[in-house]
């Protein structure tokens, strides 16, 4: 019972994932040229995985012939290998330079650390030792 009464009172905010990682590329870097090279991989991953699965599903949509015979049972691992092919195709274009998306979360990425450094700037203790 004793749980349940200070789970309630919990001092710390509840941490997500997306806060952590958020954190780590914001608030502690180890230097601006990691953090820049942080920002641009995050952000083409991101890209990638999205046209990956925009791919993937383009595919599916459009991969057979209405009143086709859908044969599943033929290989039972054939969505498993389009799928990976659809991430490696997804890959290849944002590697080859993407549909700009990777350019505009990098943008806003290194427009947040800018704004958190000026803030942290701001807020530090003056040392006059």
């Amino acid at each position: 019972m004793s749980d349940i009464s200070t789970f309630g009172s919990m001092p710390s905010p509840a941490i997500s994932p997306l806060n952590t990682q958020a954190d780590k590329v914001l608030r502690h870097p180890g230097s601006e040229a990691t953090q820049n090279s942080t920002i641009e991989k995050s952000a083409k991953d991101f890209e990638s995985i999205l046209l990956g699965s925009w791919l993937q599903q383009a595919e599916q949509s459009f991969g057979s012939l209405p009143g086709g015979d859908d044969d599943g049972d033929a290989d039972a691992g054939k969505e498993q290998f389009q799928g990976m092919a659809m991430q490696s195709l997804g890959s290849s274009m944002t590697a080859a330079g993407g549909i700009g998306i990777a350019k505009m979360i990098a943008k806003q990425l290194h427009k947040a650390a800018d704004l958190e450094g000026a803030a942290a700037a701001r807020t530090a203790p003056a040392h006059d030792e």
